[in-house]
């Protein structure tokens, strides 16, 4: 699925290919790609930092500060792992269709922050 951004949504497929644990071990692989190793958190200093990795090295301050903030479920200002997953799970229309069976697939469904 494509967006008029460029954006293309490859997680359901990689659900599919992966399974749901597969999948998730994927995405606890990017969570620790993007922390900051001394806390364990993704924070604006780390996504900063990355950002060069992921290609999006022209998105501005205020567009990784808004990244982090949509995602911040506890409001300490940093994603952990959790946020992070859950975060990319809400930003993945394919997923979205089906999250209730992945998030159930995987332990997420009865996550409260």
């Amino acid at each position: 699925m494509e967006d008029p951004y460029g954006f293309e949504d490859h997680f359901p497929s990689m659900m599919e290919r992966l399974g749901a644990e597969g999948f998730m071990r994927e995405l606890c692989n990017g969570f620790c790609l993007l922390m900051d190793v001394s806390i364990g958190l993704i924070t604006y200093e780390s996504l900063k930092r990355n950002t060069m990795n992921l290609g999006l090295n022209d998105l501005r301050d205020d567009e990784l500060i808004y990244m982090l903030a949509e995602g911040d479920l506890d409001g300490d200002g940093a994603l952990n792992q959790m946020e992070f997953c859950i975060l990319m799970f809400r930003l993945s229309p394919g997923l979205m269709d089906g999250s209730k069976q992945y998030m159930d697939d995987v332990g997420l469904i009865h996550f409260q922050p």
